[in-house]
């Protein structure tokens, strides 16, 4: 868990940068290169402790060693040429490892400043290499402060959304993991957690986590609820078994930063355009875990030819890309936009029945504001998993209402996340979907045959999840068994007038919006001029309007025992007040 102390540190790098680098993701960039470089110098340092040799900054590449940079009696302009000159040629350094020198592949300084350098260099010589988790989580929070590359339509998933997917999906420490859009590997890492907590000696039958290695799950080779430790050699196939794509080489410099820090000695991430290159086509995973980029270039994707279904839009070939390299027995969960769910176009729903015909068995609704304050798209998550679809015929949909957090723009924590009992659920349904006994509030199941019905696939879950009553003190019972209904089709010639006496008020419908209903504000008639009323509201009333043909229940607002009776109309265009004759206007409860 990240400490309050590192979390100023980092929180201080970036301050310092900011005149000179004002954009969040370089600044990101200039602390990983500089801590990478701090680093290398640490473990040179204890190799020397132990008797070894340094391997780093050695033969040539000794002048720039950490210690010359921070040398009392160096220049301002002397640290910068040095630094520079350090971080531009690292990449040639032959004691240096593949995975470094990708890290400091095409570095530099994008700023001149020696002071700005000096103060900066002044704040990372602070942190220290030593091999704990407390790095990985100071990293994770500094890639934290990326949270959108909207340009390429791609936005930083939040952790706790990261997390409940790693959660529903349930890796196995003996699966091959992939993650074809990686950004800075927050899936991969999330997933590594999950799978080295199922396997500590903290793990037992309470352990959030402990089904992971105990549960009846198919496949699974561990026996009974004794849980066993990784061995070195099983953490290490465990890492060989995660991967990732990335098609922007900043992105998988960050990635290769985090997975080291995170125990990674040798992370397999790759420089890789997975919709317009084919070179790893055939490899395939038993878990792929991806939040892909949602918009496309101008013009579109210019794809191979060896995808399913054929398309222009990125987000379309992600998908279908994932769903395509599971194993026979894999699954997938991927974050999507709402056009995936319902657009009518010919790709989208092409793939979605290739979806709902081959893989898919769950679909989870998020709220619209999880990506704030970054954007405030509607996303949902497609939960892809081959053995279970073969054993069902139906398909989880799951709504999420509250993850947690408020969905302003500061996403502050709230209780009673629904991200818990969604978890649940999924997974209840992913181990035994024969036995799965849903509350039919917040998921229900729907038969596949339902949702190809139309021929449009669609996955909005609204569509199909019945509207059930949940626990009221009062019944819940159809709105029009208990109101009346207003079709005096009257047509008023008179003036406008204040109710006085015994005149009768013309309540128009755009008067409902307020929600307080005032006589003064409203036409009267004298009741001999309304002779076919059938139902004036009386005090004490609820008003509710029909704002449109299809008799959706619009605005509503209450009749005080104040007011004198109203009859509901509206402003013809004749200029005369009218009522609606088809117009729901509200009533007195019948009971």
């Amino acid at each position: 868990m990240l400490d309050s102390e590192t979390k100023r540190r980092i929180d201080a790098c970036r301050d310092i940068l900011v005149g000179k680098v004002p954009d969040p993701k370089s600044q990101v960039e200039q602390i990983t290169i500089a801590l990478i470089y701090k680093f290398m110098d640490d473990m040179d340092a204890e190799a020397e402790e132990l008797g070894g040799k340094r391997s780093f900054f050695a033969g040539a590449y000794a002048r720039f060693g950490w210690a010359h940079l921070l040398a009392p009696g160096l220049g301002g302009f002397e640290v910068l040429a040095l630094y520079s000159e350090a971080i531009a040629s690292m990449r040639q350094n032959p004691g240096l490892p593949e995975l470094f020198r990708d890290i400091f592949k095409n570095a530099y300084l994008p700023y001149r400043d020696p002071e700005t350098l000096k103060s900066f260099l002044k704040e990372i010589n602070v942190f220290t290499y030593d091999h704990s988790e407390k790095l990985g989580d100071a990293f994770e929070y500094l890639l934290s402060v990326l949270g959108s590359q909207g340009d390429a339509g791609q936005f930083s998933t939040p952790r706790h959304i990261i997390d409940f997917i790693v959660a529903v999906l349930d890796p196995k420490k003996n699966e091959t993991i992939l993650d074809p859009a990686c950004g800075t590997a927050g899936f991969l890492i999330s997933a590594w957690k999950h799978i080295l907590a199922a396997n500590t000696p903290a793990a037992d039958a309470s352990h959030p986590n402990s089904h992971s290695e105990n549960s009846s799950y198919p496949g699974n080779s561990d026996e009974g609820y004794k849980v066993k430790i990784l061995t070195p050699d099983e953490r290490i196939r465990l890492a060989n078994n995660i991967r990732g794509y990335d098609i922007s080489p900043d992105m998988v410099r960050l990635s290769l930063v985090n997975l080291y820090l995170h125990g990674f000695s040798d992370p397999h991430i790759v420089e890789y355009d997975t919709l317009t290159s084919d070179e790893k086509w055939n490899e395939v995973a038993d878990v792929i875990l991806a939040n892909p980029p949602f918009m496309s270039p101008k013009g579109g994707i210019k794809p191979h030819k060896r995808f399913s279904v054929q398309a222009s839009r990125s987000e379309v070939l992600f998908v279908d890309y994932m769903a395509e390299h599971l194993t026979a027995t894999g699954r997938a969960a991927i974050v999507v936009p709402e056009g995936i769910i319902f657009q009518s176009g010919t790709a989208y729903k092409a793939l979605r029945k290739m979806l709902v015909d081959n893989s898919l068995v769950a679909v989870v609704s998020l709220p619209a504001g999880v990506f704030n304050p970054y954007s405030g798209v509607k996303t949902s998550i497609l939960i892809l998993d081959k053995r279970v679809h073969k054993q069902t015929d139906k398909v989880l949909f799951v709504k999420v209402q509250n993850d947690g957090f408020n969905l302003g723009a500061q996403r502050r924590a709230v209780l009673n996340s629904d991200l818990p009992e969604a978890t649940r659920l999924l997974r209840g349904w992913m181990v035994s979907p024969d036995k799965f006994e849903g509350d039919g509030v917040m998921a229900q199941a729907v038969a596949r045959e339902r949702i190809g019905a139309s021929g449009d696939f669609n996955l909005s879950g609204e569509r199909y999840i019945a509207a059930l009553a949940q626990s009221h003190t009062w019944p819940v019972v159809k709105l029009g068994d208990i109101v009346d209904e207003l079709e005096s089709g009257v047509s008023v010639n008179s003036e406008s007038r204040k109710a006085v006496g015994d005149e009768v008020g013309i309540l128009k419908t755009s008067c409902v919006t307020s929600g307080v209903l005032d006589p003064k504000e409203h036409k009267a008639v004298l009741p001999e001029e309304l002779p076919r009323v059938r139902c004036p509201v009386r005090k004490n009333s609820i008003i509710i309007s029909r704002m449109n043909t299809e008799a959706l229940v619009g605005a509503n607002a209450y009749v005080g025992k104040g007011c004198r009776p109203f009859i509901s109309g509206r402003n013809h265009p004749d200029g005369n007040v009218r009522t609606r004759r088809d117009a729901w206007a509200g009533s007195h409860p019948r009971h």
